[in-house]
């Protein structure tokens, strides 16, 4: 049965940094949340790919357990995108990008999906997100929803609705900083709990996260990683974590979270390791693990 349910896209990356290359690698928000999601819980993905997309993609996510009823093929190629990264790992270039098939994307919730008490609304359009969430049966238990600037600038209102309509809200500093018009994260923290969200989680790259709740604030640290390969997708991989996480532990409590963080952390600082989704195709749950008390000897003192 699944227990998690992840919308977003589902791509063909080109990508640079100054550590390697990639053509052709499999990527896309749902994918890597998806992927890192599978290591906690039963997960069923929502999304689109063209005719193009790889039989072995097809095969390594059913090798992972993710329930593929969701993934729709359509006529036409697989949403491509091309990018680069400098020194700055924080500030990819985007050198081309092809929506393709997800140009036209409209989502069919699979029966088997709708009533999963865990939601996770990738980075699409929000009216994408928002259909998503009105297919299910009920309110899931936890909804989570992520963004990015080129929907804050395209309707800053329809992203500001979904802040509204989740219960973690989740974006990067910058992101923040755009939606609320504002240089401090504690106050756009603030503006995210005043829209109704009860917790509000700010991702801060390589520097870890904040968590802020209307009496607790809670900082997890970033990973010092030696062997940074490349960044793609360690936002949607934390986003997996923690949602799987509170899946497969069903406690939403703050202290829960924290813990969830420190996991989401710890899974997305592996992602960097590697190219597209090969350090994710090869740890394991004792991997992370021994991270997340890697992660614990950090902070103490």
């Amino acid at each position: 049965m699944v227990k998690a349910v992840i919308l977003g896209s589902i791509a063909l990356d080109s990508l640079e940094t100054p550590f390697g290359k990639a053509e052709n690698a499999l990527g896309g928000s749902a994918t890597y949340a998806s992927t890192a999601a599978s290591l906690f819980t039963d997960v069923g993905i929502i999304g689109i790919v063209g005719r193009d997309f790889p039989e072995e993609h097809v095969k390594f996510l059913e090798s992972r357990g993710i329930d593929l009823k969701g993934m729709e093929k359509a006529e036409g190629k697989t949403l491509y995108w091309k990018g680069k990264y400098g020194f700055d790992i924080n500030a990819p270039e985007t050198l081309d990008i092809q929506l393709n098939v997800l140009a036209d994307f409209k989502p069919k919730v699979p029966d088997e999906y709708k009533d999963a008490d865990f939601l996770f609304l990738g980075n699409l359009d929000p009216s994408i997100q928002k259909s998503v969430l009105e297919q299910m049966n009920k309110r899931p238990k936890l909804v989570v929803s992520d963004t990015m600037n080129f929907y804050i600038e395209k309707d800053r209102e329809a992203v500001l609705e979904m802040v509204k309509l989740s219960d973690i809200a989740l974006m990067n500093d910058g992101e923040a900083r755009q939606l609320f018009k504002t240089t401090n994260l504690i106050k756009a923290a603030r503006e995210i709990l005043k829209l109704d969200s009860g917790l509000a989680i700010i991702k801060k790259g390589e520097h870890g996260a904040v968590f802020l709740t209307e009496n607790e604030f809670f900082s997890a640290p970033g990973y010092p990683l030696e062997n940074v390969r490349d960044p793609t997708g360690a936002g949607d991989s934390f986003a997996g974590t923690l949602t799987g996480y509170l899946a497969k532990t069903g406690d939403l409590s703050p202290e829960n979270i924290r813990r969830a963080l420190i996991y989401a952390s710890s899974v997305a600082s592996f992602n960097a390791e590697g190219f597209s989704l090969e350090k994710l195709k090869t740890i394991t749950l004792e991997d992370v693990e021994a991270r997340f008390n890697e992660f614990k000897k950090i902070v103490q003192f």
